[in-house]
């Protein structure tokens, strides 16, 4: 066996700590705790660890009662230029004032906040409580526009199939039938030859005019209470246009005659008698057959434009019978003088400046006649 010296020991895997070693880890764990000591003693806004997470780029510190360099500075009390002039004082905060005792370092003092309203609209702006609201209305893009009065429209004429085109009283029965005035039959005919009775007239009559009440009705004994022409009657009797006979009778059934029908627009009118009648009533031919109770009536119908007289205009035929095409057209000249609707023209109409005089052969001059008491109805008793 040959002998070999001695193997060298192997080396411990554990070397011992040295001093210097020993020194470099104490000074390092020292600084460690220094530091996170000093850091959580301090508040300081900038260690928000939060913020550090949030954002990609480290901020600036900030030291203590220091302002931020990117803000202003900007006196306490003092309104920036950029606060409009209507802003209120206490738009502006502020800025809390730090205590001096206070053991802990304060943060940095922001400036202070500024609040700036938004831009006003027009109903923003104070208005006073005397002033109107025209600036307003003036302002507006949009015109005023006043409603217009509402025109009365009228319905076209009924079209009876009894009226030819060229009647004569065509036109004064076509504005009466298309304000309701006057109506035709269930026939669709209005039977204009045929004779009014004083029923019928006072019912005219109360569709015609408005005529306020001057007399007291009368409660005549041959008209009883429900019939169907007694409010109309009461109406013609009040407003002066008709009056009854002796022992309070009307006679409703009694065809009216055409010189009562002139006289009767002529009291309900109360339209006054020319100085001189006889001279006006000249220009009738036939003017010696007026009643002498209605002298004055006919010669005021005449010189206020409601007698018309079919074929001649000369020819009156006061007793004759008054046709419904007559007492049409007579109410509708009575119309026209009350201003109620426009003149149409017409040869039928009796204008006494356009007629000329009836020769003395043909109409004697009529004398003064002697007073005769009249009855209620308008005729001599």
């Amino acid at each position: 066996m040959t002998n070999r010296p001695p193997s060298e020991p192997e080396s411990s895997q554990r070397t011992a700590l040295g001093f210097d070693e020993f020194i470099a880890i104490l000074v390092a764990f020292t600084t460690i705790g220094a530091i996170l000591f000093w850091s959580l003693s301090r508040r300081d806004s900038s260690w928000n660890f939060n913020g550090l997470l949030s954002s990609s780029t480290p901020s600036p510190s900030v030291q203590p009662n220091q302002l931020l360099p990117s803000t202003p500075k900007v006196e306490p009390n003092v309104v920036p230029n950029n606060i409009l002039p209507y802003s209120a004082p206490e738009a502006v905060v502020e800025p809390t004032t730090l205590p001096t005792n206070s053991p802990a370092p304060y943060p940095a003092v922001l400036p202070p906040v500024l609040v700036i309203p938004a831009q006003p609209t027009q109903l923003d702006t104070p208005v006073s409580p005397s002033a109107g609201l025209e600036p307003s209305i003036t302002s507006s893009a949009l015109p005023l526009v006043t409603p217009a009065k509402q025109k009365s429209i009228i319905p076209p004429p009924i079209a009876f199939n009894d009226v030819p085109t060229n009647f004569w009283g065509r036109r004064f029965i076509d504005v009466l039938s298309s304000r309701s005035i006057l109506k035709g039959f269930p026939d669709y005919s209005f039977r204009p030859n045929q004779p009014v009775n004083r029923a019928e007239f006072a019912a005219i009559v109360q569709k015609a005019f408005d005529q306020e009440p001057s007399k007291t009705a009368i409660a005549f004994q041959d008209v009883p209470t429900k019939f169907w022409a007694t409010p109309a009657i009461d109406r013609a009797i009040s407003g002066g246009f008709l009056t009854g006979y002796p022992k309070k009778t009307f006679k409703p059934q009694e065809n009216i005659s055409r010189v009562q029908v002139l006289v009767a627009l002529v009291s309900g009118l109360n339209l006054k008698a020319p100085t001189s009648p006889n001279q006006v009533l000249s220009v009738y031919k036939d003017a010696k057959d007026i009643p002498p109770y209605a002298i004055g009536k006919i010669a005021a119908a005449t010189t206020n434009g409601l007698v018309v007289n079919y074929p001649n205009p000369q020819i009156l035929a006061p007793n004759k019978v008054a046709s419904r095409a007559e007492v049409a057209a007579m109410i509708h000249q009575a119309l026209v003088k009350r201003g109620k609707l426009e003149p149409i023209s017409s040869p039928s109409i009796v204008r006494r400046d356009s007629l000329p005089q009836a020769s003395p052969s043909a109409s004697p001059e009529i004398s003064p006649t002697p007073k005769v008491k009249l009855s209620p109805g308008g005729s001599p008793q």
